[in-house]
């Protein structure tokens, strides 16, 4: 059986998946939803309904009930109409009038703050607003996803204008030859760990888990899971929030939001790991209720990558630091009644201090 195959432009995205023994006989959503999971039904739907879901050697469009066999391709077909990968909030489409700043750039690489809601390359219906495409289509030529942040995540991102230098740079996350530290947004729960502390829960994904894709934390003594640590120094605590620093020394999958969380910080905005999963559901399949919203805030999490050190080119030691994004500024004052320079100095203290 053939792989995946995939095709891609600025204004069309083309995923063809074989359909394999094991997915013989599923119906054509669940089908695709095995092979797209982060996809909505409604979504789905959507994009059946009009065709752009199609099963080699049968004319569409199709219902989302018929069945799939092995032997056959499915292909999913998305349009940049603008539309796709928008984000609500309270019914409405979340601004996206943030393009990604540059914080350094030489011939090889490209050192970004990458607002909220940019996905690093494409992935599932978040196909166009991409950090690797928006460079793409503005320098005509391949860029290269070095590391990732989660869509959600905003601040530095580095990438790669030659496969050269990203191979360079890549090996030096792989090697844990680069200090990272990201800011964060928090509540205090009862029993909240005194800051500074480390984190070592171990991590790892519970397969029976719902929604799928969440990571559990274990004791650091326990078999299940890797091991993780992070570190967590505080910047100000005020009104039973906390604004605080990561430094994660393991690069695990939401480890430092779920790291927060074990240990009583669950991160404002945090739809996964807030102590009730369910609020991702409704927010992926839009039916988040007003309690949803009251509870998250703002619409996503607030984690910032607002540093990061390397020896980049030869021996030199460089770091890098990433202004707060608008939102998270706005909540700061809006919420805390702090400034903005306040707020920034207080983090570049601690981050050059840590980073030293």
């Amino acid at each position: 059986m053939s792989e995946i195959e995939k095709s891609f432009t600025t204004e069309r995205y083309v995923v063809s998946y074989p359909v394999c023994t094991e997915h013989d006989n599923l119906r054509l959503d669940q089908f695709v939803m095995t092979q797209m999971p982060t996809l909505s039904r409604q979504f789905l739907k959507k994009k059946i309904e009009k065709g752009e879901v199609t099963i080699s050697g049968r004319t569409p469009p199709h219902k989302s009930s018929v069945k799939v066999h092995s032997g056959e391709r499915v292909t999913v077909t998305t349009h940049n109409d603008g539309m796709i990968e928008d984000e609500y909030w309270h019914d409405e489409v979340v601004s996206r009038d943030q393009e990604p700043t540059i914080i350094f750039e030489d011939p090889g690489l490209l050192v970004i703050n990458k607002p909220p809601f940019m996905i690093t390359h494409p992935a599932g219906k978040n196909l166009f607003y991409c950090a690797t495409v928006f460079y793409e289509t503005l320098y005509k030529h391949t860029m290269h996803s070095i590391h990732r942040l989660d869509r959600e995540t905003s601040g530095i991102l580095m990438l790669g204008k030659n496969p050269k230098v990203s191979q360079k740079v890549s090996l030096l996350f792989e090697e844990d030859k680069v200090r990272k530290c990201y800011f964060l947004i928090a509540h205090i729960k009862p029993n909240a760990k005194t800051f500074p502390f480390t984190a070592k829960d171990r991590l790892g994904r519970d397969e029976n888990a719902v929604p799928q894709g969440m990571i559990s934390a274990y004791d650091e003594t326990a078999e299940e899971g890797k091991d993780a640590e992070t570190h967590f120094e505080l910047v100000l605590e005020k009104d039973g929030y906390v604004l605080a620093l990561a430094f994660p020394k393991t690069g695990r999958q939401h480890q430092i939001r779920v790291h927060a969380a074990c240990n009583g910080y669950p991160l404002l905005g945090d739809k996964l790991y807030n102590g009730d999963a369910s609020v991702f559901i409704r927010f992926k399949d839009t039916t988040a209720t007003k309690d949803d919203h009251s509870l998250m805030q703002i619409p996503r999490q607030a984690l910032h990558a607002v540093a990061l050190k390397l020896s980049y080119p030869k021996e030199d030691m460089k770091h890098f630091i990433a202004p707060l994004p608008k939102d998270l500024v706005d909540w700061i004052e809006t919420k805390l009644g702090l400034k903005d320079d306040e707020v920034e100095q207080l983090i570049k203290e601690k981050v050059e201090k840590f980073l030293t």
